[in-house]
């Protein structure tokens, strides 16, 4: 069965998953194994780019992995309706859009950096600007931001039906390679 995935390439597509999400997954190698951690995140989409901003703790596995390797893929999702009907198994998916990327880890140098990422993590997580950081708590925490890269978004659509049902199947960016497993 083909996938009914869809390549999005509108801005405005591509924003709404950004805004959407809270959560964003970012892989890396950490003492020469790969590792993926869940972060909260913030963003902004400028001339310069798509730069996504993360914060962590001074120490631990993730801080020490980015310095001595800031190359990360990242990946954000939003889980959609069961798509299927029946007893055959692979006539089943999951509706969904989602945003994957790489880029490089840039840490924070000063603490006028450390604020500015932390607005952006704010602001995405709570709709609003104005928040206090006081130098004390900038002292124990990273910044670090990735400008993308390169990253792609796609979307399954949840309205796609079985010829059994009385519907087409709708093969939106469908490939031969989109057979396999």
């Amino acid at each position: 069965m083909l996938k009914q995935s869809l390549v999005l390439t509108e801005r405005e597509d591509i924003e709404w998953i950004l805004r959407t999400c809270k959560t964003c997954r970012i892989a890396m190698v950490a003492s020469g194994r790969p590792y993926i951690i869940p972060m909260v995140f913030g963003y902004r989409w400028d001339e310069e780019g798509l730069v996504l901003y993360f914060h962590c703790g001074l120490r631990g596995t993730k801080n020490h992995a980015l310095r001595e390797n800031p190359k990360i893929s990242f990946e954000m999702d939003i889980e959609g309706e069961l798509i299927g009907k029946g007893n055959v198994a692979n006539r089943y998916s999951r509706a969904f859009s989602a945003l994957i990327g790489e880029g490089k880890a840039e840490f924070a140098q000063d603490m006028e950096q450390r604020r500015q990422g932390f607005e952006h993590i704010m602001r995405h997580q709570t709709g609003r600007d104005g928040y206090v950081y006081t130098d004390a708590y900038l002292a124990v925490a990273e910044v670090f931001r990735v400008k993308a890269d390169s990253f792609k978004a796609t979307r399954k659509l949840p309205q796609a039906k079985s010829p059994e049902d009385g519907g087409l199947i709708i093969e939106l960016g469908a490939t031969e390679d989109d057979t396999a497993y």
